[in-house]
């Protein structure tokens, strides 16, 4: 049995408490929002979680630690990249062009013109 590969987002339309006139979107887990929904059947493939935007992100901080928190971030289920990063024995990608980039590669989603 495969392990999916996991996307962590900031749910969309927070209120940060440091700034007025929200709601917000995060602009990075956005960009993977729109690819998410543009192709929700290859969003199957994945494994998606929003979370709330206020710190700390429990789920995130069980699987690669509390340093690695920001998000948007992608945990490998199973044959990460050489560039990928390791916390707590996880490997992970949080640079959103490269998350858009191995969405493509690893998931059959389009890649970015």
């Amino acid at each position: 049995m495969t392990t999916k590969d996991k996307i962590f987002l900031i749910a969309p339309g927070f209120d940060d408490p440091k700034r007025d006139n929200g709601p917000f979107v995060c602009p990075y887990c956005n960009q993977v929002e729109g690819l998410l929904a543009s192709f929700p059947a290859l969003a199957e493939k994945v494994e998606v979680t929003r979370l709330p935007f206020p710190r700390p992100r429990l789920p995130v901080i069980a699987l690669i630690g509390e340093e690695n928190q920001g998000l948007p971030v992608l945990v490998f289920g199973e044959n990460p990249p050489a560039d990928a990063r390791e916390a707590n024995g996880n490997f992970f990608i949080s640079d959103t062009p490269r998350i858009l980039a191995l969405l493509a590669e690893r998931h059959g989603f389009p890649k970015l013109h």
